[in-house]
């Protein structure tokens, strides 16, 4: 067993029980807030590898914790170089004293220490936010008003953020794919019709198997795209986006009457797929990225 997956046990054993309030244990007993943190501002030290683990995890079980924005709004601040605002600002971030979120898209993440895009430039704002309602109750959005653009932090590479944030988000796509697949195939190993388990019809098999293939696929492409390459995050968004978007549907159809009801838990991975593939661009936005460099 290696550290990944050492990490992985430690970060789901913290999930089983409570998902929706383990965020400060998770920054407490694990230090995920601070995985990508340099250690001499009081974070681990890890990579994008380790952060990419505590995502799938949190994706897994559809949790709103704010890892997606520590880690994006974290990266841009130590991107800018600003020394002397990273030592003041990163060690709260680390130990999950703050949230930071990065204000630069149609959609906020929350967070309470705002970093504002303008310009090209990286500011730390005074701002409020106020919640935005949005289909998917898993993943809050906010609306934010600046009231005050304070010290400039640095310049702000718009590309390469958002090509990160995709990766960071397809890590949580799989998670979640993942898991819709294995709650389906739960459901039809035990699910009688015409006398036997749905799961033994062989046109039920090869579905399944199909998206297994796919979620495979998914986290093969955005490990790919862990260093940094501007494509491979593009493939990465794309892949990890549609194969969570058909795993959800898929889920709800092998789930027949159950899987559109809202006790179950099908309606929440299906909403969690279709707003997760509207973050940090639509797979069609990425698409024509692609037929940029292949055709042009």
């Amino acid at each position: 067993m290696n550290e990944l997956d050492l990490l992985r046990d430690a970060v789901r054993a913290l999930l089983t029980k409570r998902p929706e309030q383990a965020w400060e244990r998770l920054c407490t007993e694990v230090g995920v807030a601070g995985l990508l943190i340099p250690a001499r501002f009081g974070g681990a030290g890890a990579g994008m590898a380790e952060a990419c683990v505590v995502l799938e995890e949190l994706g897994r079980v559809l949790s709103p914790a704010p890892m997606l924005s520590t880690v994006i709004a974290t990266q841009a601040l130590l991107a800018t170089g600003n020394e002397e605002a990273c030592a003041r600002l990163l060690p709260e971030i680390a130990v999950g004293a703050c949230t930071p979120t990065l204000v630069w898209d149609d959609f906020v993440l929350p967070g309470d220490l705002f970093f504002v895009v303008s310009g090209g430039q990286l500011y730390a704002a005074q701002a409020v936010s106020t919640p935005l309602p949005t289909m998917d109750h898993t993943r809050p959005l906010i609306e934010v008003y600046v009231q005050q653009r304070g010290e400039v932090l640095g310049p702000f590479d718009a590309d390469r953020m958002r090509d990160l944030a995709c990766v960071a988000l397809a890590a949580e796509q799989v998670g979640t794919a993942e898991q819709a697949l294995a709650i389906t195939v739960d459901y039809a190993k035990t699910r009688v019709q015409f006398g036997r388990p749905i799961g033994a019809f062989q046109a039920l098999q090869h579905r399944m198997a199909d998206l297994h293939v796919l979620v495979q696929t998914a986290r093969s492409a955005y490990l790919a795209a862990l260093d940094g390459d501007p494509l491979s995050a593009a493939v990465a968004k794309v892949t990890c986006s549609e194969t969570l978007l058909k795993v959800a549907a898929e889920m709800i159809q092998i789930h027949g009457g159950i899987g559109i009801t809202w006790e179950h838990d099908a309606h929440r991975y299906f909403k969690r797929a279709h707003g997760s593939a509207e973050l940090f661009g639509h797979p069609r936005h990425h698409v024509t990225r692609l037929a940029g460099h292949v055709l042009g």
